[in-house]
């Protein structure tokens, strides 16, 4: 939240106009300030800061839930509670810096789990079709 402070005086006529020596009388200078006497208002205007600071909490919790591989979904999970902390507290760098580690860790998370989960798939399938060729192997080494 920034704070502004902006002073309004408000200015009347002067006190005194008093004529410099020397100058003709159709010419009248003023030296210095105004001496008007009239109260200064002050002016306070908040300005709130809309600075969106994303948590990713709920990537963080899907990430814990389906793609924990190497526990990283749930410290990613933790690192956006702790944004979200920040933010509510008003720290917006601290929660920047929080979001930040935890976006990262998330993006790990994902590409980890997407990574891993194919190759288990497709180790999976490859022992499958090695299991199933042996089993055809050992059927016509019997006769069946």
């Amino acid at each position: 939240m920034i704070k502004e402070e902006h002073e309004v005086a408000v200015l009347g006529a002067p006190q005194s106009q008093a004529p410099v020596l020397g100058a003709p009388q159709s010419q009248v200078a003023m030296l210095g300030a105004p001496q008007s006497q009239a109260p200064v208002a002050t002016t306070v205007i908040n300005i709130r800061s809309d600075t969106a600071v994303p948590d990713h909490i709920v990537w963080s919790l899907f990430n814990t839930i389906f793609m924990n591989w190497c526990c990283l979904g749930f410290v990613a999970f933790a690192y956006s509670v702790k944004s979200r902390d920040r933010k509510m507290v008003g720290d917006i760098t601290g929660a920047q810096s929080y979001a930040s580690t935890a976006k990262c860790l998330n993006i790990w998370a994902l590409v980890l789990g997407v990574f891993l989960t194919i190759g288990s798939i497709v180790v999976l399938v490859f022992v499958c079709v090695a299991v199933y060729s042996m089993a055809l192997e050992i059927m016509r080494n019997r006769g069946y």
